[in-house]
């Protein structure tokens, strides 16, 4: 586990079930915290802790709408409709020695579901129970008489704001907002930023992942309970139209719309507008740069929209200033 700076004030929060948010607006805030603090959070998995076991079935375990809980909404001090709120994820920890994944009965990138409607019954629902083992970094599964381990790598499923408008909004779903973007970008040494729609941006998170391909293909990644350490901070200055992520290596807008072709290019739009604030190219040079070095992993095409990362690899884009004034590395400065 890292651990920051003595300089940073750390608060602690664990939800009672009776705490958990199932939306992104709508819900109180469980506590109010100052830009500059850190946040060591415990949110529960997709499933709420109901699948435990191969035999648990999601039809007779799970309760709809009460799934994807999360954690908060906290409300930031002096946030203001326009700011950009940043969050900067110092570490991921699995808070369980197992995580689940499941065929849920018409959801999934494979089968027919309410959107995509056919004849044809849903595929049988299965459960898959993972086994963490800590020593190792790795995750175990039993397929039939195979034994498959596969390399830990922690991420959230979920981070957003509260949206604009006075909306409520489903933790299942992903917008400009940020919300279930289910991409395996959003993982340690990542910040991101987000659009401020509402006095405090009331944020939230959850839906750890111990790991995911990219598509998130049968509708679940390996879903666990997951430890969350957060450096939360606010910019005075307008904040972007879609979620935008930074790494030591890459800028990345993510984008989510249906069709998939629409969450493409909302990420792209907003790719050009960021490589003009950092190169001052005009618009059709940005473009032309996009074009030649942007890489577009797909994050999800099961949620009830679909996302999709457009990513800008530093090493490609010489830059006349840094984003967002540094506050990526001023705020991995402090992680030790």
């Amino acid at each position: 586990m890292h651990t920051l700076d003595d300089s940073v004030e750390v608060v602690e929060f664990t939800p009672t079930p009776e705490q958990y948010a199932w939306t992104f607006g709508g819900v109180a805030p469980v506590a109010t915290v100052r830009p500059g603090t850190a946040l060591k959070l415990w949110s529960d998995d997709a499933f709420c802790g109901r699948l435990r076991s191969v035999t648990d079935l999601p039809g007779a375990s799970l309760q709809m709408p009460y799934v994807n809980p999360q954690t908060g909404p906290f409300f930031v001090e002096g946030a203001e409709p326009g700011d950009t709120l940043v969050l900067h994820v110092v570490d991921l920890e699995p808070a369980r020695d197992w995580g689940a994944s499941a065929l849920i009965p018409f959801f999934g990138g494979l089968t027919s579901t309410d959107r995509t409607a056919t004849l044809q019954d849903p595929l049988p629902e299965r459960t898959w129970i993972y086994h963490l083992d800590s020593a190792r970094g790795t995750i175990g599964v039993q397929l039939g008489e195979t034994t498959l381990e596969l390399p830990v790598e922690p991420m959230l499923g979920t981070v957003g704001v509260a949206p604009a408008a006075g909306e409520v909004r489903s933790s299942l779903v992903p917008d400009t907002f940020g919300g279930n973007m289910d991409t395996p970008e959003l993982k340690p040494g990542t910040t991101v930023y987000l659009r401020v729609n509402v006095e405090g941006a009331l944020f939230s998170l959850g839906d750890g992942h111990y790991r995911q391909g990219e598509g998130e293909s049968c509708g679940t990644a390996v879903e666990g309970a997951m430890n969350s350490l957060v450096l939360v901070d606010l910019l005075k200055t307008p904040g972007p139209a879609w979620p935008r992520l930074e790494s030591d290596t890459h800028w990345t807008v993510v984008g989510s719309s249906r069709p998939l072709e629409d969450a493409w290019r909302a990420g792209q739009v907003d790719a050009v507008g960021w490589i003009r604030e950092l190169t001052g190219l005009d618009v059709l040079d940005a473009y032309q740069v996009l074009s030649q070095i942007s890489e577009v992993p797909l994050a999800n095409a099961v949620d009830v929209n679909y996302s999709v990362a457009t990513k800008l690899p530093k090493r490609l884009l010489p830059t006349r200033r840094p984003a967002y004034d540094g506050i990526h590395d001023r705020l991995r400065a402090l992680v030790r």
